[in-house]
């Protein structure tokens, strides 16, 4: 998959991200937050090395029902998926504990 440099508004519901099939990592966050802007280029890479994993960028804040479901408060929240299920939810983790959790979530 490649690496999608921009957030996308919430277009997904839980169901449909609960419906998802192989490894996907949710990222929630938005553009102005020094916190998520300082991980994009170590997450670029990162995903490089993981093709077949699915990202999805969703930019969140108050009133948006998705971040909710996963009961996030900090930014970015990574959220690790495999078929669907939580695997691991990280916030404002190092690069190096996403890939972690990735490789974890392939095994």
């Amino acid at each position: 998959m490649p690496y999608l440099a921009h957030w996308s508004e919430e277009t997904l519901s839980r169901a449909d991200i609960d419906s998802l099939k192989g490894i996907t990592l949710l990222e929630f966050g938005v553009d102005w937050c020094p916190h998520c802007q300082n991980i994009q280029a170590d997450l670029e890479r990162l995903l490089e090395k993981h093709e077949k994993v699915r990202h999805i960028k969703v930019e969140d804040g108050k009133g948006r029902p998705l971040g909710r479901t996963f009961a996030v408060k900090l930014w970015p929240n990574f959220v690790i998926l495999k078929d669907g299920a939580v695997m691991e939810q990280l916030a404002r983790p190092q690069s190096s504990d996403i890939e972690k959790a990735l490789i974890s979530a392939v095994d």
